[in-house]
């Protein structure tokens, strides 16, 4: 058994090894232009020079062979003709018929015996005299020479009365041997006789062997040849390519000055001189931008700044007058009152202003440290209690018996927690707002709902715009400034979380911040759903009940009809100017 385990985790870390290897070539495939082009090269060329070789290998193949058939069918004939002589009085008896055939067998053999000189290209041959109808004591027929390896499709073409060839393969001494065997008849007294040459192949093959090792050395490299070309094209046409996507890639990481070389005036150069100019395009642009927002950011901070100054002045008056109100006029008394209550939210306002434009200019940092959140959530629940009870709205905390601790800017989280109330307070139409807090390993997420208006479609992402308001003709009730939740949310974004709504019309809104227990801590998912689960369900729409008839028209005659002037409407008239 241990044999057998062994092995099976041997043939597990193989096809694990084979599947990296896939993954790795796979992905190498998918991100190298320049290895798909070369692989794609090479099949390309592989097939043409496959189909091409087979094309050379047969006509070369061929062309050998009917050059031997050819020479074999010349030999062939001339030796027919040199022991015709020989055959002509032949006695019909096996033992003359024998001993005629050997004789012109050596006749055939013999040298200089004045065969033509144009069948000396057939090269050499073994000569078969055969007598089809003669059969000799031992049973075998007469025959002289090695008539075993004629074949016998051939000597029933030549006992047809036809002349003929053939190519078969026999088994020798020295191995299987290839043979050409032409057929001729030879006329006698008594009947036609059988004359067959067989000529060995042997030399042929070792040429069609050799052409053919030729074709696949010279394949292979051609194919290397064509996979270095390819490869050298392609890196012409690749490096310029990568050497623009690492340049964008340093472009697009801040690096504004990055240009790519132009060399020639190429498809490449012309590459490089577009994209040359669209990054000093961009460059300016971003330069243009980047004056645009520090004048912007500049002018916020220092219009808050100088407006400090006056405001600290007129807020001393106001507080003054405040004081003092009992001793003025009703009138005059309610003026003061609404001078403090706007002094309160210009204050606000250029605070909310001073910090959209440090996080604007990316100069606040976080002073994270370790915090219990439920101990933030109570500091926010008593900041707006003064405005929950101004406005009968209850809080209702849902907080765990146990710590739930997290690394954050406490200054920060206090801050959203009491914007998202103050939020939901003033949304809420009078109804109970829920805060719910839950944690795990990675994150803790903090819901705050209400049981308003809701949002409508779309709104769930214009709520954190800056002074953007559901509806303007709503009153406030907390006197905000319109960037607490854009406040909130680049907050959320500094600790590397969320700030995420939802609303629907009739079933109020839910908001949720999703913050890491760690700081730096990448989040994946939160602890609280967003959407609550204690929504009714779908119910699906009544279909339209048929239509009424139509009431019929009734036509009045001139006696029914009576006028009466019309009465004045009691209430305030408008003045028409």
């Amino acid at each position: 058994m241990s044999a057998l385990d062994s092995a099976v985790r041997e043939l597990r870390r193989g096809v694990e090894g084979a599947r990296r290897g896939a993954a790795a070539f796979g992905e190498l495939w998918r991100r190298s232009l320049q290895l798909r082009v070369v692989v794609s090269t090479l099949a390309l060329s592989s097939a043409v020079v496959f189909v091409l070789g087979m094309v050379l290998q047969v006509q070369i193949t061929g062309q050998l062979l009917e050059t031997k058939t050819d020479a074999a069918i010349r030999q062939a004939e001339a030796s027919a003709a040199a022991v015709q002589p020989d055959l002509s009085g032949l006695n019909p008896g096996p033992d003359s018929v024998k001993s005629r055939f050997t004789a012109a067998l050596n006749k055939i053999n013999a040298a200089g015996s004045g065969l033509d000189a144009t069948s000396s290209g057939a090269g050499a041959f073994e000569p078969v005299l055969l007598d089809p109808a003669g059969v000799g004591a031992d049973g075998l027929p007469t025959a002289v020479g090695p008539w075993q390896d004629v074949p016998e499709g051939l000597t029933k073409l030549l006992e047809r009365g036809s002349a003929g060839y053939q190519i078969v393969t026999v088994e020798r001494s020295t191995g299987s041997t290839t043979l050409l065997v032409v057929g001729k008849l030879v006329n006698s007294s008594a009947r036609a006789m059988h004359l067959y040459l067989l000529f060995p192949l042997t030399g042929e093959q070792a040429t069609a062997e050799v052409v053919q090792s030729t074709l696949v050395v010279g394949g292979l490299v051609l194919l290397l040849l064509l996979a270095v070309i390819a490869n050298l094209v392609t890196r012409q046409v690749v490096r310029p390519v990568r050497q623009a996507a690492e340049i964008a890639e340093r472009f697009a990481d801040g690096s504004l000055d990055e240009r790519m070389p132009v060399v020639g005036e190429d498809d490449v150069a012309r590459l490089a001189e577009s994209y040359n100019e669209m990054a000093a395009s961009i460059q300016r642009q971003i330069h243009q931008l980047e004056e645009f927002g520090q004048l912007q950011r500049r002018f916020t901070s220092d219009v808050s700044h100088e407006l400090r100054t006056p405001l600290t002045t007129v807020r001393m008056a106001a507080d003054v007058l405040h004081a003092s109100r009992e001793q003025f006029p009703s009138g005059l008394a309610r003026s003061t009152e609404l001078l403090v209550d706007e002094l309160d939210r210009f204050e606000s306002l250029l605070g909310d202003l001073l910090e959209i434009s440090r996080l604007d200019a990316g100069v606040e940092e976080l002073a994270a440290e370790l915090v219990d959140i439920r101990v933030l959530a109570r500091r926010a629940h008593d900041s707006v209690r003064a405005i929950a009870n101004s406005s009968g709205t209850e809080i209702v905390m849902d907080l765990p018996d146990h710590e739930v601790t997290a690394e954050l800017d406490s200054r920060r989280v206090e801050r959203i927690l009491r914007n998202l109330l103050a939020n939901a307070i003033d949304h809420g139409e009078g109804l109970p707002v829920e805060l719910t807090l839950r944690g795990d390993d990675d994150a803790v997420a903090v819901t705050v709902r209400d049981r308003g208006v809701g949002l409508r479609p779309g709104e769930a992402d214009l709520v954190f715009n800056r002074f953007w308001r559901a509806d303007p003709s709503r009153n406030r009730r907390t006197g905000g400034t319109g960037l607490g939740l854009s406040i909130s949310l680049e907050d959320a974004r500094l600790h590397g979380g969320w700030l995420e709504a939802w609303g629907e019309r009739g079933y109020g809104a839910v908001f949720r911040l999703t913050l890491p227990c760690r700081h730096g801590h990448e989040l994946t998912a939160s602890p609280l759903p967003l959407e609550p689960p204690d929504l009714p369900a779908v119910v699906a729409e009544p279909e339209p009940a048929a239509e009424e008839p139509a009431a019929e028209e009734v036509e009045l005659t001139e006696e029914e009809i009576t006028w009466q002037p019309a009465e004045p409407v009691a209430g305030d008239r408008e003045e028409v100017r």
